[in-house]
């Protein structure tokens, strides 16, 4: 096992530091390759944060209490706050690589939001990096040489660490929003090209490799209206210029439209526009004219 780590005054002790917005007590890094086992175990927690980046390999934390276990693989970071219930464990047999720093100050929680790591982050992905483990490194460093002005250092390294996690957090929800756009948008065509034709929701979300929940709830968070509505709403539509623009029957503009069913298009006609098909012709032909038909 290879162990290298630093600590503030050389003291293993937690502490809680007001006099300054952050302060870094402590950092390190345990790497595993024959030792079978190395666990951690801190039912009160600690009174300061700590940080952990799992380099490569993976590790075993558990949340809340002993029995909630969550593995967590290389790239990941996860976030403890003071007092909270910590287990984790390493295994050689995976390989475990992880460094770790311990903070404290009187604005860490706003510092944090700052940087996008919001009050519910515990565990998130940063991906695996070279420059991650480069910080820590030096940061380990600092804290063993103790050279004139490292404490002030160390929080720079520390901000350092905050940024590139903002950086790649907000990269993962950009590209979060950018698949999820595109795949609405292209729903959204997809249903203006053919919704004179019979469309199953549950087909074409099965075709995108979507469950149906998942489609429908954010197709209406990105359009303000779920699929089917969507599709009524064009359908409906179109079926208001063809009435006012063309001599077709009820009939034929029902089945140009999509429904096989006249009096279902008129009953849904009316229901979206307060007026069944043939009034809607009628009252726009009188408007038209200017003259009331009789």
């Amino acid at each position: 096992m290879y162990i290298n780590s630093g600590y503030l005054n050389n003291s293993l002790i937690d502490f809680k530091d007001k006099s300054k917005p952050l302060v870094v007590g402590s950092c390190g890094t345990y790497r595993l390759q024959n030792h079978p086992r190395l666990p951690t175990y801190r039912p009160r927690g600690r009174i300061d944060y700590q940080l952990l980046y799992v380099a490569s390999g993976c590790a075993h934390f558990h949340f809340g209490n002993e029995a909630n276990e969550t593995v967590v693989t290389a790239g990941n970071m996860v976030l403890y706050r003071p007092k909270e219930f910590q287990k984790y464990e390493y295994y050689g047999s995976e390989h475990a690589e992880v460094y770790w720093i311990h903070f404290t100050g009187n604005n860490v929680k706003n510092i944090l939001r700052s940087y996008g790591i919001t009050d519910d982050m515990r565990v998130f992905y940063v991906g695996a990096s070279l420059e991650f483990e480069r910080i820590f490194k030096r940061a380990i460093s600092e804290l063993q040489r103790c050279q004139p002005d490292y404490q002030e250092l160390l929080v720079l390294l520390l901000r350092q660490l905050f940024i590139r996690i903002h950086r790649q957090v907000t990269k993962e929800q950009k590209t979060a929003n950018e698949y999820l756009d595109g795949e609405m948008d292209l729903a959204a065509q997809y249903f203006n090209d053919n919704y004179y034709t019979d469309i199953h929701i549950e087909d074409y979300a099965a075709s995108r490799g979507m469950s149906v929940s998942w489609f429908i709830r954010n197709f209406r968070q990105y359009t303000g209206a779920t699929p089917m509505q969507y599709i009524v709403s064009i359908r409906i539509t179109n079926a208001q210029m063809l009435l006012e623009t063309t001599s077709y029957t009820i009939s034929e503009i029902s089945r140009i439209v999509g429904y096989d069913n006249p009096l279902y298009f008129s009953r849904l006609f009316h229901k979206q526009k307060g007026t069944s098909p043939s009034e809607y012709r009628k009252r726009i032909r009188s408007s038209l004219s200017g003259f009331p038909d009789d």
